[in-house]
């Protein structure tokens, strides 16, 4: 016996205005910029030290940073632009040392919660004088959450015009490494 669903044009119609209804609040008008500062005490992956990168993926984005030859505590100062259409999607990090012979090795991954950040992007901070913390990230300490890799308490801060989260994230998998990084919601103006 078999059963069929029929979905009349005008019931598809509603649900994705529905849908969209539910995305545009969800997500404020933006864009997120994550800035690459630098990797603190790496793992050392070669007898010669370690060539890092880093890879940042969200939902199905996956972009890139330059390598930085023959070190554990390499300076990026790299900025990379990600559109969000989920805030509830962390941002993966992983970071690799670049091998010519070989694929390149592990040197840890992360993961950096979203939703504070989008949530004080929602709100009407335009008052508030610019270099104010709006908002404290606590590391989760001693529990399963994989949803966040904080090393230390991050301040999300009101920056002229911007929110704005510099924070410290610890590698997973590996004895050793931080990454420092920098989120900042960009407006895009309504049109």
């Amino acid at each position: 016996m078999s059963t069929f669903l029929f979905t009349t044009t005008n019931q598809i119609n509603k649900e994705h205005q529905q849908e969209i209804k539910m995305t545009s609040e969800a997500v404020p008008p933006g864009v997120l910029s994550v800035r690459l500062l630098r990797g603190i005490n790496l793992v050392k992956r070669d007898a010669d030290g370690s060539d890092p990168y880093v890879v940042v993926h969200l939902e199905n984005q996956n972009l890139k940073t330059s390598v930085i030859k023959n070190t554990v505590n390499p300076v990026w100062n790299e900025e990379l632009t990600l559109a969000v259409t989920n805030p509830a999607t962390p941002i993966k990090i992983e970071v690799f040392d670049k091998d010519k012979l070989s694929k390149d090795d592990p040197m840890g991954d992360a993961q950096v919660d979203l939703e504070p950040l989008v949530q004080m992007a929602r709100m009407d901070l335009e008052d508030i004088r610019s270099g104010t913390v709006v908002r404290t990230v606590r590391p989760h300490r001693g529990g399963t959450s994989s949803a966040c890799c904080l090393a230390d308490e991050s301040n999300i801060v009101w920056e002229e015009g911007q929110v704005v989260q510099d924070a410290l994230i610890k590698l997973r998998n590996v004895a050793t490494g931080i990454i420092h990084l920098q989120l900042r919601w960009v407006k895009i103006p309504a049109l």
